[in-house]
């Protein structure tokens, strides 16, 4: 079980629609083949990348590169837009993850504007659209990085911080396999309890609940399709058993796997077929 591709072309949308099967699409920690650039526009909530928790507010725009560790919640009020952009060797796009609080309100209506022109580029069924949301994308990164030389050189991280991006990064290459949390921190050279006590310090959940939330959001993820059987699942996740897998995600979400997945086929007829 491999994560899907991400598109070729650029796209944008409304956070929800990064969510369409649910909340936890997005509440649960997880990582994406895909840059994202989050616009948040009203409302307010918080987001967790690489372990560390943040609030979030009105005029936040948050970058996460491809393959980094997070989870985002807003409001029931809230609204934002995101930037879904494929990773290119010749992209011009930050390394590392950040947080911006726009106050500048030219910087706001710049990058409103151009999201609203990828947005109807994506709607208007013009020839070269690609190459239209392409270059819209190009323009959407300068605009990041423009923000971030105005931007005051942050505090340097704590230990703390650093052990939490570290677990969490190894996190985004492993949860597939059979390991536990004390073997990351024994990868790490600290003891269980020290990783745990740092994680819920940084992230406010538990080095463990880190583990179990990606591996949850993996499982919801695959159970969300048709195929492949929930067995192959369950290898794919690094369980011993499909039973064991199925007493976890039951545990977590109060069904069982096949229940997910009928569930989830009822929603979308279309990809039951």
């Amino acid at each position: 079980m491999t994560p899907a591709a991400p598109p070729a072309s650029p796209r944008c949308m409304t956070i929800a629609q990064l969510a369409p099967r649910g909340g936890w699409q997005l509440g649960l920690m997880h990582d994406r083949p895909e840059h994202l650039l989050l616009w948040t526009t009203k409302g307010q909530g918080r987001v967790t990348v690489d372990g560390l928790r943040r609030g979030v507010s009105v005029h936040n725009a948050i970058f996460l590169p491809a393959g980094t560790l997070f989870s985002f919640e807003i409001g029931a009020q809230g609204f934002g837009q995101a930037v879904a952009m494929t990773p290119r060797a010749d992209a011009a796009l930050p390394d590392a993850p950040s947080h911006l609080r726009i106050r500048d309100a030219f910087a706001q209506s710049e990058l409103t504007a151009l999201l609203e022109a990828m947005q109807r580029e994506q709607s208007g069924g013009r020839a070269f659209a690609a190459e239209a949301l392409s270059a819209h994308a190009a323009l959407v990164s300068v605009w990041l990085r423009r923000q971030l030389a105005a931007q005051e050189t942050p505090a340097p991280e704590t230990a703390a911080q650093r052990l939490v991006r570290r677990y969490c990064r190894l996190l985004v290459q492993g949860f597939r396999s059979e390991r536990v949390m004390a073997d990351y921190a024994a990868q790490l050279d600290v003891t269980p309890t020290h990783l745990s006590r740092v994680c819920k310090e940084c992230a406010g959940l538990s080095a463990a609940d880190l583990l179990t939330q990606r591996t949850l959001h993996a499982a919801r993820s695959a159970l969300a399709e048709p195929v492949p059987s929930v067995q192959e699942i369950a290898q794919a996740l690094g369980f011993s058993s499909a039973a064991y897998f199925t007493r976890f995600v039951q545990h977590h979400t109060g069904q069982t796997p096949t229940a997910l997945r009928r569930a989830s086929q009822q929603a979308n007829p279309a990809r039951a077929r």
